[in-house]
């Protein structure tokens, strides 16, 4: 059994930004299932958002952020996200992060639900461009220990504290221990039939920290991205927020901009809105798809901003100079997870979550366009820095001891049929009738599978987390009888003063926990 001072899962942006920024002298493994480069962060052509220009301020990055979360975003956090913006950009940059620039400034642009201009790209690839700066300054740290292809199957949890993680690799399990465990281990959009996100999205560490105990908030709030690819055999691209911030169109088959009748902003009204604006629309008219039209942008434009976007559309014969293309919404981002305090740390001591998986308060009931990718930067920070060693005298771990493993049928039809129940039972609109039905269903694959050992089969491990997410997602949203920011009740259509609270998983029970009221000061 080997020990560390420090236990990551999980290689994207903010698994990576937290193992840098811990202290030199610790021994920390980044443990992924893929290979350093396979997260979502790697696929976000979105940008970070960060007070940079003079015309803004912290205020305004404030209150934008608190306006797009629905009433449910802690004041607290947000005010030490965009705060603590602008030092983490200027690191990013002297680590070698490529950002788009126009005549020599840092080239900002606007997006949805933003009042200034205030997000960086690196042309439409900026997540792939922080992970590539992320991932060549963690190759070089002598102290970070890589573990690429190794499965994570649970945290060694015992005495009321985690102690590390039990890992299976190149078909051999054991367990690795540490004082320090931090989960980065991404969203679970991967649950819905259409995602934005990668494969790797299957929800691991939130199924994990719900196994160990810890406390999960505000699973019912899914972000569905409103304008992905939508061509057969093609993955759901995500047709970047920015694109209709440079003044894109979106159109019906017709040819006609409709989305200024759903909601006076039009193009950039908040991303949920449009999700919701464009799924109705499709259902009025039972069709599947409308078109983003690009040419409004200018070809100039187009190909200094959108270059991946274009030659990925090309592959799939699209040209996106001459022709709308097809999208459609998708799912794209949780906004709850892992409730942790200002310094990441989770209910349960020697657990860590950042990210996605993450549940810092930042986002509420709707991400803002762009903080997703700075919440990795900020809190992966507070983590590294603010996160000391404790002396632990190490129980036994549990005994290494494979039992059956659970049907290949029964897996494969559970991946197979879980996103479809997920997407119609969870989806843009949600009824309790649809919700209890999903959840029937999920019970009955669980009571399937209940005997089996997970941890023979990478299949098999991820259908377990994707049932676990599945059903604190579903459970989650019957309990909101009301519709607010990203979550949408047909049958309780309106947002209530009285759900202004946060939705709390602990042990299996539902709850609600206020809010903590706003500082008295703005700092």
């Amino acid at each position: 059994m080997e020990y560390f001072d420090a236990l990551i899962v999980g290689s994207g942006a903010a698994g990576l930004y937290t193992a840098l920024n811990l202290p030199r002298d610790w021994r920390v493994a980044l443990l992924t299932k893929e290979d350093l480069r396979a997260s979502s962060s790697d696929w976000a052509q979105g940008g970070i958002a960060a007070v940079i220009d003079p015309t803004d301020s912290f205020l305004l990055h404030t209150e934008d952020t608190m306006v797009a979360g629905a009433g449910l975003c802690e004041r607290q956090a947000v005010e030490v996200l965009v705060e603590e913006a602008p030092e983490r950009i200027a690191e990013l940059i002297h680590l070698g992060v490529s950002f788009d620039r126009y005549q020599g400034r840092l080239d900002l642009t606007l997006e949805a639900a933003h009042s200034r201009k205030r997000i960086l790209h690196a042309q439409d690839a900026t997540g792939r461009e922080l992970v590539r700066a992320l991932t060549e300054e963690v190759l070089v740290q002598p102290n970070i220990t890589i573990y690429e292809k190794t499965l994570v199957t649970d945290l060694w949890v015992a005495r009321g504290r985690c102690w590390g993680v039990r890992t299976r690799r190149a078909g051999v399990a054991a367990y690795l221990g540490a004082p320090v465990t931090v989960l980065a281990t991404g969203g679970a959009s991967r649950v819905f039939l259409h995602s934005t996100n990668p494969p790797v999205c299957t929800g691991d560490g939130l199924a994990m920290a719900w196994l160990a105990g810890a406390r999960l908030r505000d699973m019912e709030f899914v972000q569905f991205h409103p304008t992905a690819l939508a061509v057969p055999g093609a993955p759901r691209l995500l047709i970047s927020e920015a694109v209709r911030g440079e003044g894109a169109h979106v159109l019906d088959r017709q040819g006609q901009r409709f989305l200024s009748r759903y909601h006076p902003a039009g193009e950039l009204a908040p991303r949920d809105v449009v999700a919701r604006a464009i799924y109705l629309h499709l259902r009025e008219r039972g069709e599947d798809r409308v078109f983003i039209d690009f040419r409004p942008v200018g070809q100039q434009r187009i190909e200094q901003r959108f270059p991946n976007i274009r030659l990925t559309c090309a592959q799939y014969g699209l040209d996106i100079f001459e022709e709308p293309i097809p999208v459609a919404p998708a799912a794209h981002y949780c906004m709850g997870g892992v409730q942790t305090d200002l310094l990441g740390q989770t209910s349960v001591p020697g657990l860590w979550a950042v990210g996605e998986t993450a549940s810092t308060g930042v986002h509420g009931a709707n991400r803002l366009a762009s903080n997703s990718l700075l919440e990795c930067l900020v809190f992966a920070h507070r983590i590294g820095r603010h996160t000391g060693l404790n002396t632990l005298n190490y129980p036994p771990p549990p005994a290494l001891v494979d039992q059956a493993p659970p049907s290949p049928a029964a897996v494969q039809t559970i991946l197979r049929q879980l996103p479809v129940l997920c997407w119609e039972a969870c989806g843009i609109v949600r009824t309790a009738l649809d919700l209890e039905r999903g959840l029937a269903q999920l019970r009955l694959w669980q009571e399937w599978l209940a005997q089996a050992d997970w941890t023979l089969d990478r299949e098999a491990l991820e259908a377990r987390n994707q049932i676990l997410v599945a059903y604190l997602l579903l459970q989650s949203a019957l309990w909101r009888r009301e519709s607010r920011g990203a979550h949408f009740r047909s049958d309780f259509p309106e947002t209530a003063l009285s759900w202004q609270v946060h939705t709390v998983i602990e042990h299996d029970h539902w709850s609600a926990q206020a809010l903590k009221p706003d500082p008295v000061v703005y700092r």
